[in-house]
């Protein structure tokens, strides 16, 4: 362990922050990149409990501070890479298709050619989506056909064919790894799961896209972040790996197992509106190659999670109420 040195990118997402805080309880000293000042420490569970390991922070934004990458890379020496930046927020990407693209692409090409030239690099974690599928029937297996329905998908898609030729060509150790729906405590607070338990707890009206009728797996990030760990240290570079549980229920059962938990009725806290477009109904991923190849398994009942993220919610209750409820795009 003394000789990986984790460069995180990303780090302001709740997978990234979430990833940084697992990573420096395993007692690594990790160097984690946003392109935004850290948040509320509601939001970054690195900064929560003491660990044997820290969490140095450095702002750093891919789509204008590669030089400054290319320092902290000089500086940092990091043997493994994982990134968790992108433009994330399927919905929002219709409205401004060009800034998931430029991120999600451009940036995100740029960023590799930069890595390619890095003479340290062992390891490259690519987090990616298996929004590039589209919807899907059945337990697919990681050499499912792309089909992107959404200019999100798409910017995802594209980023991951970009790096297949990268592989392919200049041997680099490219890894990538897609997950189910996460969720945790210190997640943004319009996600699903935490948006639930906070308009529960504050008396409002939760709002439900379609119904809830989108069938997904839950998984918390303390179970991914050990996945995502486990392929940056044993995966096989050009290789792809789910992350998922087998346990389907939809976006309606959800949030009724939630109230359930709360003591709160459905009808009385939650109002039907509208599906988003392009939504994708069903993606269910069949993890059974990292749990053959790598030994990973989910630990975290769905039910377990949801305490977990109450307990956080009541933790954190006065701050949570001054932080924002909606997405805020950053172009």
């Amino acid at each position: 362990m003394s000789d990986e040195r984790y460069l995180i990118l990303g780090s302001n997402s709740f997978s990234g922050a979430t990833f940084c805080d697992f990573l420096a309880a395993q007692g690594h000293d990790v160097v984690a990149t946003s392109r935004s000042e850290e948040p509320h420490e509601a939001l970054l569970p690195y900064r929560w409990e003491t660990r044997p390991g820290s969490v140095r922070f450095v702002r750093i934004d891919i789509n204008h501070d590669l030089d400054a990458l290319g320092r902290l890379l000089a500086e940092t020496r990091p043997t493994h890479v994982v990134n968790f930046a992108a433009q994330s927020m399927v919905g929002e990407s219709w409205h401004n298709p060009d800034h998931w693209m430029m991120t999600n692409v451009v940036s995100t090409v740029r960023l590799h050619e930069l890595l390619r030239r890095y003479d340290g690099l062992q390891r490259y974690v690519h987090v990616t989506t298996p929004e590039v599928y589209g919807s899907t029937e059945g337990w697919v297996k990681e050499d499912q056909p792309f089909n992107p329905s959404t200019p999100y998908a798409v910017s995802r898609a594209a980023g991951d064919m970009s790096l297949r030729s990268y592989h392919q060509t200049y041997d680099f150790p490219v890894l990538y790894t897609r997950a189910a729906n996460v969720y945790g405590p210190g997640q943004q607070l319009y996600r699903i799961v935490p948006r639930t338990v906070l308009a529960a707890l504050s008396g409002q009206k939760l709002k439900l896209d379609g119904g809830g009728k989108s069938v997904r797996v839950f998984i918390h990030m303390r179970d991914v972040s050990d996945a995502t760990l486990k392929v940056a240290r044993a995966g096989t570079p050009g290789e792809s790996y789910h992350i998922s549980g087998y346990r389907l229920v939809s976006i309606r059962e959800l949030v009724e197992m939630i109230l359930a938990i709360l003591g709160k009725s459905f009808e009385e806290c939650v109002e039907i509106g509208p599906d988003r477009p392009g939504k994708d109904s069903a993606y269910t991923l069949d993890s059974v190659k990292i749990r053959t190849a790598l030994g990973w398994q989910d630990r975290i009942t769905l039910e377990e999670g949801i305490e977990d993220v109450i307990r956080w919610a009541r933790r954190f209750g006065p701050a949570l109420s001054d932080l924002p409820i909606r997405y805020e795009h950053k172009p």
